[in-house]
């Protein structure tokens, strides 16, 4: 007797570049539109894709921290529109005016906000909150600190630097985490008149007991990774020929110089054909050329690294061809990614559009995140954060 199975990708860890390449065509493709329906619709398409292949790892939970920052954004962005008044045809509702003295700007605040105002603000502010939100769900899906095996050696100070800025907010949703299972674990034992007190003795109590260990946590874990980059051998430098390090220091120069003249040349109309994309593409494989014989200086073995596999390539794939699709769109109808705003009028979206912005769903392709090994739990020594929270 013959069963059949269905074939389905196991579970791996996809390279972080990946998802960070994909991250970024999404972001360019909302950075391309003011349209709340297609940003929305990135939004959403990077949701679900974080939902379905994020891991277990406790600084995957980032990505909401993100969606509430973009909320924030988007809150902030109308409320400085209001209170700076701008122009419209349709008034909404009229403030009390404040006029600034001449020294301090002689500014107009409040008075009356318009419709156009408003909406010019919350599309402003939706496309920049979906930007960050697609930047939440590559730090979401990939993890940060695997970054520096992927980056090249001469970029080792830089790409630390990077790497522990943006790991901030995944070790901040790690840390306060730990601190609500230990804060659980904790007001178990305490009795009903230990819960008794006035709104100052419970502010002091969320002080000692929440601001306190995500800190401490914070600034121990931060600590770990210093140890942990210097024992591995970061920021070691090898003794290499002065020739060498002449020809990096002039590889580089050329090619930063190559890409300056490249990227002026695409923007300007007057400018020869041959200085624009000729120039620019030049200049990257100096620069690259340069970059590896500055690498020379800092030899580092990888463990396991991550392969670059079809999966990979793939993800990519999808992030590249949602900018492109969004920038064709846009050259070609942009009334689809552009609403009018004087007067505002309901957002049209064509399928050309919805199309562009679903191509990122090709994504969930790749292979789910392992999860968490799951067993009897070893025996093991309280951590500080619990220690902090007794």
């Amino acid at each position: 007797m013959s069963t059949t199975t269905l074939a389905r990708p196991l579970p791996r860890t996809v390279h972080p570049g990946a998802w960070w390449l994909w991250a970024l065509g999404s972001a360019t493709a909302a950075s391309r539109t003011t349209n709340p329906a297609l940003l929305l619709l990135i939004i959403g398409v990077a949701g679900l894709v974080v939902a379905l292949r994020r891991s277990s790892a406790p600084w995957a939970l980032s990505f909401r921290l993100y969606v509430m920052a973009g909320a924030f954004i988007v809150v902030l962005r109308v409320v400085f529109r209001i209170v700076f008044s701008a122009d419209g045809a349709t008034i909404l509702f009229t403030l009390p005016t404040l006029q600034l003295p001449q020294w301090f700007w002689g500014a107009t605040l409040l008075g009356d906000v318009s419709a156009e105002a408003v909406v010019s603000a919350a599309y402003d502010g939706l496309r920049l909150a979906t930007m960050v939100i697609c930047v939440g769900a590559a730090n979401a899906l990939a993890n940060p600190k695997r970054l520096l095996a992927g980056l090249p050696a001469a970029l080792g100070e830089i790409s630390t630097v990077l790497v522990v800025a943006m790991s901030v907010f995944p070790q901040l949703a790690e840390s306060v985490q730990r601190v609500g299972r230990a804060r659980a674990l904790r007001t178990t034992a305490v009795t009903p008149e230990g819960r008794r007190g006035g709104r100052g003795r419970r502010r002091r109590q969320v002080v000692r007991a929440v601001i306190v260990p995500v800190l401490a946590d914070a600034l121990d874990r931060s600590l770990a990774l210093a140890a942990a980059m210097e024992s591995r051998g970061f920021g070691r430098r090898l003794a290499v020929p002065r020739a060498a390090r002449r020809l990096s220091a002039l590889l580089l120069t050329l090619g930063v110089l190559g890409l300056l003249v490249g990227v002026y040349a695409i923007f300007d109309t007057d400018a020869p054909a041959y200085l624009g994309a000729p120039m620019m593409l030049g200049g990257l494989m100096i620069a690259a050329g340069g970059i590896h014989f500055a690498g020379l200086r800092s030899p580092r073995t990888r463990y396991r690294p991550d392969r670059w596999r079809l999966a990979e390539a793939g993800v990519t794939a999808s992030g590249v061809l949602v900018a492109a699709g969004m920038i064709t769109v846009e050259s070609n109808d942009p009334v689809q990614v552009h609403p009018s705003l004087f007067p505002p009028e309901w957002p049209v979206i064509g399928w050309a559009s919805v199309l562009a912005v679903l191509v990122g769903l090709l994504a969930l392709a790749a292979p789910p995140a392992p999860d968490a090994p799951t067993g009897v739990p070893r025996a093991r020594t309280p951590t500080r954060i619990e220690e902090l929270a007794r």
